[in-house]
C-alpha cells in the first residue's frame, strides 16, 4: 500500500510540474522599423526596443517594395521611424536646396510618407527618432529647418564631429506626453542633427525645447490616439536606465504596442 502511495505522489508531482511549464507565453510584439539595417548602424534601435520588451520581434521595411512594406506593415502592432539622411525639402515646401547639403533620399522619403499614412489610418502607435520625429512633422503639414547653424544659429550645438560627444539639455513641458512619460522637467540628452522642427504641425504639440527654443519633441494633440510621438535625440544610444529620457520611452512606447495587439 506504502508502494502506491509513493508512485501516486510521484505522478502527481509529475503532472503537476508539466502543467506549470506550458504557462502561455507573452504574444510576440511586431515592430515595424522604416529602416533597421545594416546592422552596423541601426542595432542601437534594435537594442533599445528590445530593452522595453523583450518580444520584440522587427520588420524592415526599407528594403521591401512599397506594396510589401506596407503589406507587412498590416501585421505589426507599431510603427517606428528611425533618424538617417535629410528630407527632401519640397516635402515641407521649401524649393528644391539640396546644393547646401547631401542630397537626400526620395525613395526613403516616399516609403516613409506612406507607413506613415498607413499606420495613422490604422491608429497604430507611432514613434519618431531624429529624422522619425522631423519626418512626422513634416507629413503632417509643419515645417523644418534646413540647417540649423545657417537659420537657427550656433547658440546650441545639434552636431559635432563625434556624434557621441554632442550633448545638450532640454526642457519639457509640463503635462504633456512626454513628461507623463519620463516624470521629469529637464534632462541631458544627444544630439547629432543640422535639422530640426520650425514651425509645428496643425494638431501637435510641443514636448520640450532646447536652449535656442529649438522644439525637440513633438505629440499628437488628439488625446484618443493610441500614441503619436517624436523625439530629436537619439534615446537608442543613451543609457536605458539611468537616462529617464530613454528607456522609459521605450517602455512606454512598447506598452501601447502591446495595447493595440490585443485590440
Amino acid at each position: 500500500m506504502k508502494k502506491y502511495r509513493i508512485l501516486f505522489l510521484l505522478l502527481f508531482s509529475l503532472l503537476f510540474f508539466a502543467c506549470g511549464s506550458h504557462k502561455a507565453k507573452p504574444k510576440t510584439l511586431r515592430i515595424a522599423v522604416s529602416k533597421a539595417v545594416p546592422e552596423k548602424s541601426y542595432r542601437y534601435y534594435r537594442r533599445w526596443l528590445k530593452y522595453g520588451d523583450s518580444t520584440v520581434e522587427i520588420f524592415d521595411m526599407y528594403h521591401l517594395g512599397l506594396d510589401s512594406a506596407l503589406k507587412m506593415l498590416a501585421n505589426c502592432d507599431a510603427l517606428l521611424l528611425t533618424g538617417g539622411e535629410d528630407i527632401e525639402a519640397r516635402r515641407y515646401g521649401l524649393e528644391d536646396t539640396a546644393h547646401w547639403c547631401a542630397a537626400p533620399n526620395l525613395r526613403r522619403d516616399s516609403i516613409e510618407f506612406a507607413l506613415i499614412a498607413e499606420a495613422y489610418q490604422r491608429r497604430m502607435p507611432i514613434m519618431g527618432i531624429c529624422r522619425g520625429h522631423q519626418l512626422i512633422n513634416a507629413y503632417f503639414g509643419g515645417t523644418l529647418y534646413f540647417d540649423i547653424p545657417k537659420e537657427l544659429g550656433t547658440s546650441v550645438v545639434h552636431r559635432c564631429a563625434r556624434a557621441d560627444t554632442c550633448f545638450h539639455a532640454v526642457r519639457i513641458v509640463d503635462s504633456s506626453l512626454l513628461f507623463r512619460i519620463c516624470g521629469v522637467r529637464k534632462g541631458r540628452v544627444n544630439s547629432a542633427h543640422h535639422q530640426g522642427v520650425r514651425n509645428l504641425a496643425p494638431g501637435f504639440l510641443s514636448n520640450a525645447t532646447s536652449g535656442d527654443a529649438l522644439i525637440e519633441s513633438i505629440s499628437i494633440a488628439d488625446s484618443l490616439y493610441p500614441f503619436l510621438l517624436g523625439v530629436q535625440w537619439h534615446p537608442e544610444r543613451l543609457n536605458y536606465d539611468e537616462n529617464p529620457l530613454s528607456g522609459k520611452i521605450a517602455k512606454y512606447f512598447l506598452k501601447k504596442a502591446r495595447a493595440f495587439a490585443k485590440k
